[in-house]
């Protein structure tokens, strides 16, 4: 192993920047978390090369804004729920494309409903959607062949991008249950003052060692293709913020209820 090689973890969870991850854009924001809970926030956009820092939250800038909502009193017979509205659409031909990674994927290939999340394993609100909300849906909709669901990186800082690396070294249909535990256990590494640390230890319960975590993080090329999907979200597709889905193309951005998403779901079917 070459001493640049040797290095790349450090840079990855130290804060120095790394060239290809020069894409930062509005998204979730730890500071704001409190108050994105309560109200819906406008998204800001910006091009500039990744600072973010071990000793401090990271650097996830501006926060995503949530998706419309009206429900109704849970008392209520019939809870009403407001679809929320598109902000675009994309060719579907075009979204489904290959890119840089193999596809993050469940569900069946000709399930009729698609969705695509871009999200930021550092962004809160894409936790509280993998963790209250994607198991129900994967339970009521990709099980029974309704939906495919479709994960893509588009990591706003060195340590989401890291964390991403570690998903796909993780064995072989281990991806999903990787992110899950990583997103479970979000404020443990993602604001840790040691990143490096916090992530070995929780790559080691997933059957990582020592050896592996350092192989897989001084993967330039996994880096750099993590980042190419990231750049292919944000020029090809318009993202700017996580968690934003495509729903059949459709361009929705924020966090959703699983009534929300269910409501979004069945008006596709």
């Amino acid at each position: 192993m070459s001493a640049s090689e040797k290095s790349l973890p450090k840079r990855l969870l130290s804060g120095v920047a790394i060239a290809t991850v020069a894409l930062v854009l509005a998204a979730c924001s730890e500071e704001n978390k409190e108050a994105a809970s309560k109200a819906p926030a406008e998204t800001t956009s910006a091009d500039a090369t990744t600072t973010a820092s071990t000793s401090a939250a990271p650097a996830a800038s501006g926060e995503a804004k949530p998706a419309t909502t009206e429900v109704a009193q849970a008392t209520s017979p019939a809870a009403k729920v407001e679809l929320p509205q598109p902000e675009g659409s994309v060719d579907v031909a075009k979204l489904m494309e290959p890119g840089a990674l193999p596809e993050m994927a469940v569900g069946e290939a000709n399930a009729p409903v698609t969705i695509v999340e871009y999200m930021s394993m550092t962004c809160p609100h894409c936790a509280n959607f993998h963790n209250n909300t994607f198991d129900a849906i994967k339970t009521k909709y990709v099980d029974t062949g309704k939906v495919r669901f479709i994960v893509r990186e588009f990591p706003f800082d060195p340590r989401a991008a890291a964390a991403f690396m570690l998903a796909r070294c993780a064995p072989e249909g281990q991806y999903f249950p990787m992110i899950s535990m990583l997103f479970k256990q979000q404020e443990q590494w993602a604001a840790a003052q040691n990143g490096r640390d916090a992530l070995l230890q929780l790559s080691k319960l997933a059957g990582f060692t020592q050896e592996s975590f350092e192989a897989c993080l001084t993967n330039q090329k996994l880096l750099d293709d993590v980042n190419a999907v990231m750049q292919r979200g944000a020029k090809e597709f318009g993202v700017k913020s996580t968690p934003t889905f495509f729903v059949n193309g459709e361009h929705y951005s924020g966090d959703m209820s699983v009534d929300v998403m269910s409501a979004l779901i069945d008006s596709k079917l």
